[in-house]
């Protein structure tokens, strides 16, 4: 049998995704078709909104929010990740019902669903107690706001430095204060996903399985991101490795990207449309399916420079894998 090339399988693009990869560059107003109803769907499709603020800030590109909706509603994709700050202020408080149905409001209007939302961990592992304890109380206020939103999962960052404690004093005070904020995920239910990336304290495959094991909670798990992966394990095109490792039924929700292998100016790993660097998006994607994932996956278009074309080439590799695996499509010989 005859292996395709990560190009081929992204341009097979089933009929009920309504367009291919190969049309990804046309205005994306004539790519908007049918789509598998969702009760068949093992997979959800969602992007970030991070990409279109990174992409906003550092490329100085405009992202008009209800621009972004259309496009999210005529594409199909059922989902987005909010990020605080973008496009306009902080989240609200989780006591203020009225801003929170209002900010519900604009997506519903668009069939969107909030999925997730993004949030800060580098409290969780300082070396003071108070500010630990004021990291789990607003954890715990950002999980109350979370279920007002009509979410289903959290994401969280632990960066930040090591203030003065070793790797391991930071690793457990992270675990200690994760175990306490879990429940209020669980009582809310949603299901954390702790995403590392390699410049931070926490980077390794073993710090991603000590967490996750460590804090022992049902609703916490670790964040796939195939550029994250690809780094970790060496930048050699194949974060797949990495994620066999970690084990699939310790992922939370994926952030899906492709990477050349190298850190973004100095910053986190590069993100790249997918089809556009040197991983095969084919083999994780494979990898996840076998092992059982369900949910949702996350256009991360983060500072690319445009993220329509990012999440256009995602969803065509999610379409393609999901329709592939459930034999919907046959596998070319």
């Amino acid at each position: 049998m005859k292996r395709s090339t990560r190009r081929e399988f992204l341009k097979r693009v089933p009929p009920a995704a309504g367009a291919a990869l190969g049309l990804a560059a046309a205005p994306y107003r004539t790519l908007a078709g049918p789509r598998t109803p969702l009760h068949q769907k093992r997979w959800r499709a969602a992007f970030g909104l991070n990409g279109f603020m990174s992409s906003a800030s550092k490329h100085k590109k405009s992202y008009p929010i209800w621009e972004v909706l259309d496009f999210a509603q005529r594409q199909g994709f059922e989902g987005i990740e909010l990020v605080e700050g973008w496009p306009e202020g902080p989240y609200p408080s989780p006591d203020d019902d009225r801003a929170i149905a209002a900010l519900k409001g604009l997506y519903d209007r668009y069939g969107m669903k909030i999925f997730s939302l993004q949030t800060s961990s580098g409290e969780a592992f300082d070396p003071d107690p108070a500010a630990r304890r004021h990291w789990i109380e607003r954890f715990t206020g950002w999980c109350r706001l979370a279920r007002k939103l009509g979410c289903e999962c959290i994401g969280t960052w632990p960066g930040g430095g090591l203030r003065g404690q070793s790797l391991e004093q930071a690793r457990e005070r992270l675990i200690d204060s994760l175990r306490a904020a879990a429940p209020a995920a669980a009582e809310n239910g949603l299901l954390i996903s702790l995403e590392i990336e390699p410049p931070f304290v926490f980077h390794t495959l073993e710090d991603m399985i000590a967490l996750v094991d460590g804090v022992g909670h049902p609703a916490f798990r670790t964040m796939y991101d195939p550029s994250h992966f690809d780094l970790m394990n060496g930048g050699r095109g194949k974060p797949e490795e990495l994620l066999e490792k970690v084990g699939v039924h310790r992922i939370g929700y994926i952030h899906l990207t492709d990477t050349d292998g190298t850190l973004r100016d100095g910053g986190t790993s590069k993100h790249l449309p997918c089809g556009d660097g040197h991983v095969d998006i084919r083999k994780s994607l494979e990898m996840l399916w076998r092992g059982g994932y369900a949910g949702w996956i996350m256009i991360d278009a983060w500072e690319i420079p445009d993220a329509y074309d990012a999440c256009l080439k995602g969803r065509a590799a999610i379409d393609a894998a999901q329709a592939e695996f459930s034999g919907a499509v046959p596998k070319r010989q």
